[in-house]
């Protein structure tokens, strides 16, 4: 999966409209393997995206859990220090890039 789509479900407050919408972007680059569409395509990128992103939405309004709701910051807090030990350089502190 592409590392720049995020985990968007059960969270509190819930993925924004903006945020859904950047994760379908993000799949729908990844899969045409383009950022930026050609003129002769770029209407059927406009279409899958938005189409993308309304599924993702229906899926994310429908899921239920009975796990407690995320907190934004401390997932934040995760994938930095996740970041930090992957990518620090041998000798580097990898605690000193999450305070």
């Amino acid at each position: 999966m592409c590392r720049n789509i995020k985990v968007l479900a059960n969270f509190e407050p819930p993925a924004s409209d903006d945020e859904v919408r950047a994760a379908a972007l993000q799949f729908v680059r990844k899969i045409s393997g383009s950022t930026r569409p050609s003129r002769a395509n770029e209407a059927a990128f406009d279409a899958a995206v938005e189409e993308v992103t309304a599924s993702a939405r229906r899926l994310l309004d429908s899921m239920e859990t009975k796990a407690p709701p995320r907190d934004r910051e401390t997932e934040a807090r995760k994938a930095r220090a996740r970041s930090a030990k992957r990518f620090s350089r041998p000798g580097q502190r990898a605690s000193a890039a999450t305070s």
